[in-house]
């Protein structure tokens, strides 16, 4: 490839999806040192991709304009994104999501050179170069394979993501308010997905909780605005509900917890690339399974043909007591 300054990255979502980027995305700087790297995603992720330092510019789509009922705003809105895209003249354009509107975004960045993630042979023609999923695969990995049809081979993969501070700060500043202690280990719970069907039960999250007060660990509940009246039981328990907070603040609550349990959502794939100890409960973990990247052993299982409510609390405790005695051994 010619002299690359200018790089399109995209992904518009889900949550989880766009933190596979990471690795990828340290990759792509590594390779290119001096180029600058642009980030399309959808406008409810954008601040999340203030953690991704490698980024220069984000990109924000805002996907309101396609159900506002007006085709006019809409053709306005698209044709302003392609004319900000065309603007820049890239290079390079890495479409990890290799859906059908992510293709024709990549295809009208103007890039000379366009890299595509494909599910199936419908797509994926106007891409230079793709790579196809087998469904066993990681999907972190994937984004990895992708950048290997130009080249690009980190000899070390990093999951990286750096916390602003201000989040951080306001983080502390609700564990003051809520009498939590920043010196007492707490464990941060994530109850729900955005899949019912990945969800172990409420219950036996109050469960678990229950049990490490009785250790003498603080517990807080986490979750978006959606899941706040979910989580009634627990609040009524006693327990820490913090459900609602803006994302990048639930960030800095579980980078201030000691370990976080939920099951296969964007949050606790966060907190894996944060560096913190996450036990990610699952119905099963097979190849192409989203554990926590780089950390199969962190997932809890119940086994081929099981529900992920047939998973026991017991052995939750398991994992989160090895978890949380690793944090202990690295302090």
């Amino acid at each position: 490839m010619k002299t690359v300054e200018d790089i399109l990255l995209i992904r518009l979502k889900s949550m989880g999806d766009v933190v596979f980027t990471l690795p990828a995305v340290h990759a792509v700087r590594e390779q290119f040192p001096g180029a600058r790297l642009h980030f399309l995603v959808s406008g409810e992720y954008a601040e999340l991709l203030r953690g991704f330092k490698d980024v220069d510019e984000i990109i924000p789509l805002d996907r309101k304009m396609f159900s506002t009922g007006s085709p006019l705003a809409a053709a306005r809105g698209v044709a302003g994104l392609l004319k900000r895209l065309r603007r820049n003249r890239f290079d390079l354009t890495i479409d990890f999501q290799g859906f059908g509107e992510t293709e024709w975004l990549s295809y009208f960045s103007g890039a000379p050179e366009r890299l595509g993630n494909v599910y199936n042979a419908h797509r994926g023609w106007t891409y230079t170069r793709t790579s196809h999923r087998d469904g066993s695969t990681h999907p972190a990995e994937w984004n990895l394979a992708l950048l290997r049809t130009i080249g690009i081979r980190p000899a070390r993969v990093r999951n990286e993501y750096l916390l602003p501070p201000e989040p951080l700060e306001t983080a502390r500043e609700l564990f003051r308010t809520r009498q939590l202690s920043l010196d007492r280990p707490t464990v941060f719970l994530q109850p729900f997905t955005s899949n019912a069907d990945k969800n172990w039960p409420l219950e036996k999250f109050v469960e678990l909780a229950q049990y490490y007060r009785q250790q003498g660990m603080q517990i807080i509940f986490g979750g978006g605005p959606a899941d706040l009246a979910k989580l009634a039981a627990a609040q009524a328990a006693g327990f820490c509900v913090a459900a609602g907070t803006p994302l990048l603040v639930s960030a800095g609550l579980m980078q201030l917890a000691s370990v976080i349990v939920g099951a296969d959502t964007g949050l606790l794939h966060l907190a894996t690339a944060m560096g913190k100890r996450a036990v990610m409960i699952m119905r099963i973990n097979q190849p192409g399974s989203c554990h926590p990247f780089q950390h199969p052993d962190w997932s809890v299982t119940c086994g081929p043909g099981n529900k992920i409510a047939g998973v026991p609390v017991a052995k939750v405790i398991a994992a989160c007591d090895r978890a949380l005695r690793g944090d202990q051994l690295m302090l």
